[in-house]
């Protein structure tokens, strides 16, 4: 396993081994042991799956605020994605600055944000499947989102981003307009 740093401490790139035949591959997508040993510390407690027909689709800018806050380890099932993860740690020297990094089912990357920061992503193919594993069941009244577009956060999102928003993530306010979520 290939475990790489971002801009944003804590924002980790996991990559998995695969090992390939004739058959196709064979690929460890998670060990609790083998990521403890690069330093993140996660037990999974819930799997999230989503699905988009469109390129262009727009999920988040999402977290759960604390006492239910949850750390995502992010991969893509088929398809491609631009993962956006962006601190939203009052008081943190990198808080509202975001990393991007494009996850791809072809090479298996893997996205680790922790708990404090905002998640989103725009798929860049059609029908595209991502998996969320999760250390903190959803809880809806911890369930928060940030307007995926805010023009304070500058986030460079492809130019095909937003072709298809839900109400919810189009309506979210802005990082500004809400109290800090994590001191």
């Amino acid at each position: 396993m290939k475990v790489e740093a971002t801009s944003l401490p804590g924002v980790i790139i996991v990559s998995p081994k695969r090992w390939s035949d004739h058959r196709g591959y064979f690929v460890e997508v998670f060990n609790q042991k083998t990521l403890s040993d690069f330093g993140i510390d996660m037990s999974v407690v819930q799997e999230n799956q989503s699905f988009s027909t469109t390129a262009g689709t727009v999920r988040g800018l999402h977290f759960q605020t604390p006492p239910h806050p949850q750390a995502k380890l992010i991969r893509v099932l088929s398809g491609r994605i631009f993962d956006v993860a962006i601190d939203i740690r009052a008081g943190s020297p990198t808080y509202r600055k975001w990393v991007a990094v494009e996850l791809t089912a072809l090479g298996g990357e893997q996205l680790f944000i922790p708990a404090g920061f905002a998640h989103g992503f725009c798929t860049l193919e059609p029908n595209t499947e991502v998996s969320y594993l999760v250390d903190a069941v959803y809880t809806p009244q911890c369930d928060r989102a940030i307007l995926w577009n805010d023009p304070d956060l500058g986030i460079a999102w492809p130019d095909i981003a937003g072709a298809l928003v839900s109400e919810k993530d189009e309506q979210a306010p802005r990082l500004a307009a809400i109290p800090p979520p994590f001191l």
